[in-house]
């Protein structure tokens, strides 16, 4: 049997998420805070907006699945959109006014003083991104964000900010653990509010 020397490209990848995951664990105290304040809003008729392009797209969009389904053990669902499933809005909004608004105007029409925006960017400078932060801000909805290196405009638009150091792909996979994270806390926070034991 040929004894196969590690590939340096895969050791590699897997150094950086080494990286992205130190630095992740560090933010569980913001996840876990992420959790609960958000299983206290969709509880009491808030609602998640979520949206990303590309892989982040896809993110954004199994968190909402895991609200709107389930994460762990059965429980009533709980209101999340992403905003990005929407064709129709979508190719509307970017035929009419251009694809950087496509994010921006849903918000503006969906989202309300309850709500949370998740958005998710790995390079924290998708324009569609920035501007869809800058509609839930100025529509009173609480933004959080998942970006990768910061400094970056989506960080400096949203209310809070997880931001994940890293190449793209490493970046993408942290943030899927980070949207698990922030699920795991909000099944927990709603475990305890159906026994009495719920912290605002």
């Amino acid at each position: 049997m040929t004894v196969q020397l590690p590939d340096p490209v895969t050791t590699a990848h897997l150094d950086d998420l080494q990286v992205a995951l130190t630095a992740l664990r560090a933010m569980t105290p913001r996840l876990a805070c992420w959790g609960n304040d958000l299983a206290h809003r969709l509880s009491t008729g808030g609602r998640l907006l979520a949206a990303g392009n590309g892989g982040s797209a896809a993110e954004a969009q199994h968190l909402t699945a895991e609200l709107v389904g389930r994460f762990d053990g059965d429980r009533p669902p709980f209101s999340a959109i992403a905003l990005h499933a929407d064709t129709s809005s979508m190719t509307a909004i970017g035929n009419d006014y251009g694809y950087a608004e496509v994010f921006a105007r849903q918000v503006t029409a969906h989202a309300r003083e309850r709500d949370v925006l998740v958005l998710l960017s790995t390079s924290g400078r998708s324009e569609n991104v920035v501007r869809a932060a800058h509609a839930g801000r100025a529509a009173g909805a609480s933004v959080w964000a998942l970006t990768g290196p910061g400094p970056n405009p989506l960080a400096e638009a949203a209310d809070d900010v997880v931001c994940v150091p890293g190449p793209t792909a490493v970046v993408q996979e942290a943030h899927l653990i980070a949207v698990h994270l922030v699920c795991a806390a909000f099944e927990n926070a709603l475990r305890r509010r159906r026994e009495g034991r719920w912290a605002s």
